[in-house]
């Protein structure tokens, strides 16, 4: 497993001496989860976590984070430890809708002001890198060639300086037509829940107050705060992303088009140029024009600050010995489906699964959930068309066995034409059989209500038709390179339930019941585990999906 250099020499030894071999991949080798009742408990305090994996409580323990713990678990025998380098991106945000985050030049000042080396050096111990760009350095389409903004409280201050910025006699900074800076918060979950985060929040606080920007850190519950970003009530926070393999996820977060209400575009940042560069990057043709207007994106970006990047951390997880079959790769850690498909004790019968959920799920709504707690739920319960080979990254059959893409001549110009060929066999949890038409309303579903979430990859849907029970072809009104994957990657649904559900953004499926079976709630997937009961404060209890379709013909 490659790691880099930054890592504590003898921390590394350690989790590579820890980190158990893996075979060859082989999705065929999978099929029903082994693991029939699987426990995500709820533990929000880091030393609970801890403590509970230590003692056994829990089995595994994901996205760990805090080095002292990293340490600790490293020399715990009856602990292994796996790592891989990750599409995590940690920022810090403006609004730059309203004064003074409209103001492009504070914002270069701001990332000036920021020591961003020494918070990861203080707070990661190596176990991260200080992002300078907006796509991780894992990101194949990653463009180191940008402008940076290193460290330097007094370059900040000429830079403002030189821009007709000045200081009233308090300290506070006032813009170039008079209007002083006020007082600024940076939103960011409570110290119990992410502890580096609530102290990045608060070291940029003190970095920013130092050249005039009159800032503190507002802690408050993880739900709230997305409530308030959600509804653009912010001037700055803090939050990590998980950001996927392909890089028109700019789009998403950058695109004046997408700054919708619960949109990704949080930043709300207004640049003609950058969208005619975003726009040429969402609607590449081929992956040679997908790259050019990747790298030139990320420049734009660089220059236009609608973000602080901060760093990219690697991903560790931890696990209890006295489990075999577990997965890893380069790019994924222990905590992943392959690992819960076929892991089983190495000795004695099967027992219960246990697993730390660090926070509360939100909403548990296909819909309306952004967080990963959520999906960490949710991402057990449905499935795509398509799923990333968790060795190589390509792409690789799920629900779809296959697919083409061809161009075609359009009303407006070329546009994409997409086919997928479905796999027969496969099954609702609640029985009913899979079939192109939970496709094609999913699909319409997600493009009629313009549900954020999906939008940007449903938006440009021409057309969608259904040939048989297992064929689904899906026209789009332009081409674009990134087409497949964002249809590709969508959760199905099931057609049936959709027709259910008259306000999606009040939809709460986990509190209702399943009409064709009793024993379900509205969570109904095809995936490999079923919800089963969400106790707040407590856990979520799923049970193995034995209908699961990797398990055909086994």
């Amino acid at each position: 497993m490659t790691v880099k250099k930054l890592l504590s020499a003898s921390i590394l030894l350690t989790l590579l001496a820890a980190l158990p071999a893996s075979a060859a991949f082989d999705p065929g080798a999978y099929g029903v989860p082994k693991v029939k009742d699987l426990y995500l408990v709820i533990l929000r305090d880091p030393d609970a976590q801890l403590l509970a994996l230590e003692g056994g409580k829990i089995d595994m323990l994901s996205d760990l984070a805090r080095p002292v713990d990293i340490a600790a678990l490293s020399k715990n025998p009856a602990v292994d430890m796996s790592l891989a380098s990750g599409f995590h991106a940690f920022f810090l945000g403006f609004n730059a809708r309203t004064f003074p985050w409209s103001e492009a030049e504070l914002r270069r000042a701001a990332c000036q002001a920021i020591p961003r080396e020494r918070i990861v050096r203080d707070l990661f111990s190596g176990y991260a890198e200080p992002l300078a760009t907006y796509l991780p350095p894992v990101s194949p389409y990653f463009e180191p060639g940008v402008t940076t903004y290193a460290y330097d409280p007094a370059a900040a201050a000429k830079r403002l300086a030189d821009a007709g910025w000045t200081k009233g006699g308090d300290g506070v900074l006032v813009s170039p037509d008079g209007r002083a800076v006020p007082p600024q918060k940076i939103l960011s979950p409570t110290a119990s829940v992410a502890p580096t985060t609530t102290e990045i929040a608060v070291r940029a606080a003190e970095a920013l107050t130092s050249i005039g920007i009159p800032t503190t850190a507002e802690p408050m519950d993880f739900s709230t705060m997305l409530a308030r970003l959600d509804k653009r009530n912010f001037g700055m926070y803090v939050m990590a992303w998980s950001m996927g393999k392909d890089p028109d996820s700019l789009y998403s977060f950058y695109s004046s088009k997408m700054d919708v209400p619960g949109g990704y575009n949080l930043s709300g940042v207004q640049d003609t140029a950058l969208d005619d560069v975003l726009d040429r990057l969402k609607f590449a043709p081929d992956g040679t024009a997908a790259a050019a207007a990747a790298s030139e994106a990320q420049k734009m970006l660089s220059d236009l600050v609608p973000a602080v990047p901060l760093y990219s951390r690697y991903s560790i997880s931890a696990i209890r010995k006295g489990w075999k079959n577990v997965f890893t790769s380069e790019r994924t850690t222990a905590d992943n489906l392959w690992t819960l498909l076929a892991m089983e004790p190495e000795s004695g019968p099967m027992r219960p699964l246990y697993l730390a959920q660090t926070d509360e799920p939100r909403a548990l709504s296909p819909f309306t959930s952004t967080t990963a707690y959520d999906w960490q739920i949710l991402g057990m319960i449905y499935d795509g068309l398509m799923a990333s080979d968790p060795e190589t990254l390509e792409d690789m059959p799920w629900l779809a066995t296959s697919w083409s893409v061809s161009d075609e001549e359009g009303p407006e110009g070329m546009r994409t034409a997409l086919a997928f060929t479905l796999r027969e066999g496969v099954v609702w949890q609640d029985g009913r059989p899979f079939t192109s038409a939970d496709a094609a309303a999913t699909i319409e579903f997600l493009r009629k209500n313009e549900v954020p979430r999906y939008y940007d990859s449903v938006m440009h849907v021409e057309a969608i038709e259904t040939p048989d029970d297992h064929t689904l072809k899906v026209t789009m009104k332009n081409r674009s390179f990134w087409h497949l994957h964002g249809i590709g990657g969508l959760p199905i649904f099931p057609k049936h339930v959709l027709e259910t559900v008259k306000e999606w953004r009040t939809w709460l499926p986990a509190g209702e019941k399943s009409p064709d079976d009793q024993t379900l709630t509205g969570l109904v997937g095809t995936g490999p585990f079923v919800f089963r009961e969400y106790r707040p404060g407590e856990y979520v209890r799923m049970t193995a999906n034995e209908t699961f379709w990797l398990g055909l013909g086994r």
